[in-house]
């Protein structure tokens, strides 16, 4: 095993690929061959943005990919840790890849496989978000490093209102918009803000692992939210979370949108309580059978709602950009936050961005990705029911950025998800999003950031290692 601090990343700042995913691509495939040995612990967040010259929000991204994937761990006071991948003999490693080096795979297939949280920047507009950049630089160039206020840049958060009336049903002022280094970002300024250690924090069941390691590392207890048709149940009242985080326009990973029945139930059980709620709507974008589902938040008439919204699952994984949007009263207290643990969000996008969205490239780009990734979901949903119809059961909400597939409860989902990593394939085992209870068993499985070769390739893998 190598001194962990001697390890070097190589980081193409040219590249077209994200930092983020480069770096994350490179810590992986050192835990995956042995160099970063099993249980050891990886550099603090602070001590290797600084060494590599990155933010910090960078380094957490990347190490809260590295845990949704399984391949580190984050221990509550003692930092990050690597995880068994599977039985790698340390003392041969180094001489075996010295005689039999790794095959390598295309660049781009590494860097996407079939995971479920990643766009296909392969269809990213570069010469329009140049442009919009360009002008930026021309007309306002000291927007591109400055910025009025700690909220983020006033022209990007009103087209953010704009955006969330015509789309989300949901009606804000821009002053009520804060502008964040991503989701993540979002929900640590939310639980910061809005919540103490020691408190009770709503968590869907399943439901995206990296919330329950934000929660943990602030200190708070969870309470589990099974799931049931409507969505996630409300509380039995047993311990009333300060704050409950909720999926409901696109739960994450069974997929279905929560009923406005259920939606209700929780908004008044916020103000009974006086609780508030969380609204995560990380890709409600991508529905493909009518129309995007309105906000939760555009239901709220009590103003116990903070909806989060990000920019990395419909524009770009490496701009790092998302929002907030707070009631009217909390905007004080959100400032107060922001004041204390300072602005993680980069300026030099915001504006650009604004005029992105004014000039309809924006729109324009949802659209198409929107038709080309429904197109490949058909295709995706056609190659495994084709080849193993008889054995599992896809759960098909028409929305999303990923399928589930149900396994039975025979079959081990870490165990194929194991093997076909070794392939370079990476989905999700569903077994792994549960936090207690009795797992379902199943994959889920992205298919927007790959063509149509690589969702073929992909079934082929996950059928060689279920058959």
């Amino acid at each position: 095993m190598i001194n962990i601090s001697a390890i070097v990343y190589t980081l193409d700042r040219k590249s077209k690929i994200p930092i983020f995913v480069q770096l994350t691509n490179q810590i992986r495939q050192r835990v995956i061959s042995g160099e970063i040995g099993i249980n050891q612990r990886l550099p603090a967040t602070r001590s290797l943005a600084i060494e590599l010259g990155l933010s910090r929000s960078t380094i957490t991204n990347t190490y809260e990919q590295l845990i949704a994937e399984g391949y580190i761990e984050g221990r509550s006071g003692s930092g990050y840790y690597s995880c068994p991948v599977g039985e790698v003999d340390i003392k041969s490693n180094s001489s075996s890849r010295k005689d039999n080096p790794l095959p390598e795979l295309p660049q781009r297939k590494s860097q996407h496989h079939i995971h479920p949280s990643f766009p296909d920047m392969r269809l990213f507009p570069y010469r329009q978000w140049a442009r919009c950049i360009s002008r930026v630089a021309r007309l306002t160039p000291e927007a591109l490093i400055t910025s009025e206020n700690s909220f983020g840049n006033y022209e990007l958060r009103s087209s953010i209102a704009r955006f969330l009336s015509e789309w989300r049903g949901l009606e804000a002022r821009p002053e009520q918009i804060m502008i964040t280094a991503g989701s993540i970002d979002a929900l640590e300024i939310c639980l910061r803000t809005l919540a103490t250690t020691g408190d009770y924090i709503g968590l869907e069941n399943p439901g995206y692992q990296p919330l329950r390691n934000i929660a943990f590392n602030e200190g708070m207890k969870p309470v589990w939210l099974d799931m049931d048709s409507q969505g996630a149940k409300v509380p039995d009242g047993k311990q009333t979370p300060t704050v409950t985080i909720l999926t409901p326009s696109h739960h994450f990973p069974l997929g279905g949108a929560m009923s406005p029945l259920r939606r209700h139930e929780f908004l008044q059980w916020a103000e009974q309580t006086d609780s508030w709620i969380i609204e995560d709507d990380y890709d409600s974008e991508f529905r493909y059978a009518g129309s995007p589902i309105q906000a939760l938040s555009g239901f709220d008439t009590t103003n116990r709602t903070i909806y989060v919204g990000t920019f990395s699952k419909i524009f770009s994984v490496g701009l790092r950009l998302g929002f907030l949007v707070a009631p009217p009263e909390l905007i004080p207290e959100f400032s107060t936050t922001l004041g204390k643990y300072g602005v993680k969000a980069a300026t030099t996008a915001q504006r650009a961005l604004s005029e992105f969205m004014d000039n309809g490239e924006f729109y324009r780009h949802i659209r198409r990705t929107r038709r080309i990734y429904g197109e490949r979901r058909k295709l995706m949903l056609s190659c495994l029911r084709q080849k193993l119809g008889d054995i599992i059961s896809v759960e098909d909400h028409a929305a999303g950025m990923q399928l589930l597939v149900a396994l039975p409860d025979s079959y081990d989902d870490n165990a194929i998800v194991a093997a076909a990593r070794d392939q370079g394939v990476v989905v999700n085992a569903l077994s792994s999003h549960y936090a207690q209870g009795k797992p379902r068993k199943g994959l889920v499985m992205g298919f927007c950031g790959f063509d149509e070769d690589e969702i073929v390739r992909g079934v082929e893998v996950i059928t060689g290692n279920i058959l």
